[in-house]
């Protein structure tokens, strides 16, 4: 069963990623690994542009819902089936999917996987034999990218800029401070998430090829600027 699933993840996913990858590389003038990985995460953020369109509107607004909810949640507290009727109703009535966010997480992650086997393993000739027949085989792909950087090594730049681009995307979604809140759990855990998150990326990209790095940069990069643009568009 196991077996399977890989089978399938190979064939709808993995296979797909990496020989678009390489149509890239091939066809981009100067060959270089890291302007096509550069271009695949650009055009992987805006296929899913309209997911992240969702799911940012309905965190905004489930942001600003929040006094209304915990107002809910007071006023039936002895009453967990009213309390689920009403909150069901708010969400209705303000058009929202508060599994949106979730949603695109599930949707991401497979894509993600797969990324992290194609920077991964893409480097290796062996792969190569994974290519579909109208794509062209390089031979061999150099994986210096500027001629400046190795993204089969490791690369503490990158994974330092990673950390700082994951600390300012993750920041961006955080509700304003409240004064009120501040010893509140929920704020502090949200406080803490703030920084462990981009020290978690830092600490994971040192140990793995600066090819996963810079897909990480890029990706940072273009969520942040679509972030930027779609909140600019909710309400408050």
């Amino acid at each position: 069963m196991f077996g399977f699933l890989v089978t399938i993840f190979d064939v709808l996913l993995y296979k797909p990623l990496f020989n678009v990858l390489v149509l890239i590389y091939n066809y981009f003038p100067g060959h270089d690994f890291g302007v096509a990985i550069i271009v695949l995460t650009v055009v992987i953020k805006f296929v899913l542009y309209p997911l992240s369109v969702k799911a940012l509107h309905s965190q905004k607004v489930l942001q600003r819902l929040q006094p209304k909810l915990q107002e809910i949640q007071s006023k039936f507290k002895n009453d967990k089936e009213k309390q689920a009727q009403e909150t069901l109703e708010l969400y209705r009535k303000e058009k929202i999917n508060p599994f949106s966010g979730l949603f695109l997480v599930i949707i991401q992650l497979p894509i993600l996987i797969a990324l992290y086997r194609v920077f991964w393993l893409g480097l290796k000739p062996e792969e190569l034999g994974n290519l579909y027949s109208f794509v062209v085989n390089p031979i061999q792909i150099n994986s210096m990218f500027l001629q400046m950087v190795d993204l089969a090594q490791p690369n503490l730049v990158f994974a330092i800029l990673a950390g700082i681009l994951q600390f300012f995307q993750t920041k961006m979604l955080m509700p304003k401070p409240d004064k009120a809140k501040a010893k509140d759990i929920g704020t502090i855990m949200q406080k803490q998430m703030l920084y462990f998150f981009p020290f978690v990326t830092v600490i994971i990209l040192l140990k793995l090829p600066s090819a996963l790095g810079l897909y990480w940069i890029v990706s940072g990069i273009v969520s942040i600027a679509q972030q930027y643009y779609i909140l600019k568009k909710v309400p408050e």
